[in-house]
């Protein structure tokens, strides 16, 4: 991760620009393009704010497009396999994770483990053949409450001991 904090920190671009593609990389996402920048001077709120909406740009793409993937997948002769998988997959988790609804989704989204998150939210959405204006408004509210459980946490902490100390 080090190599992409880096490599963005060259590019000379404006630094919301940077946070908004930091956001979008898969297992950075939101969460930690605030970590990457928080020490470059621009203000927590709007490193919350332009991360949330970075993360959020490639999801209705995941969502819309994934399913004819693995559609195209089994169609084929050499991704057959994989598209089997992926559809034994689906269609063993969905049965669990439809009986939670939006729940599930939002579970998964919103608890801030390595590879959760948005991205992966929309995978699990796809999968579940959720429509996109059921999962994209449970990803954005999980994206939001991961990002604030793991930076507006700290960025409480931070003012508090700034006053306290």
């Amino acid at each position: 991760m080090n190599f992409i904090k880096e490599f963005l920190y060259s590019i000379p671009i404006p630094m919301w620009i940077k946070v908004f593609l930091a956001s979008m990389i898969p297992f950075i996402e939101a969460r930690y393009a605030i970590l990457f920048f928080v020490d470059m001077g621009m203000p927590f709120w709007e490193l919350f704010i332009i991360s949330v909406l970075g993360n959020m740009v490639p999801i209705p793409f995941i969502i819309l497009l994934f399913r004819p993937i693995v559609n195209w997948c089994l169609s084929t002769k050499y991704f057959k396999g994989i598209g089997q998988k992926l559809d034994e997959i689906a269609n063993e988790k969905a049965t669990k994770m439809n009986k939670l609804e939006g729940w599930g989704l939002f579970i998964f989204v919103a608890l801030p483990v390595p590879g959760t998150g948005a991205i992966s939210g929309a995978l699990a959405a796809t999968i579940l053949k959720m429509r996109i204006s059921r999962a994209l408004p449970i990803i954005l509210i999980g994206t939001i409450v991961a990002t604030f459980i793991t930076t507006g946490a700290l960025e409480i902490i931070t003012n508090l001991t700034k006053v306290f100390l």
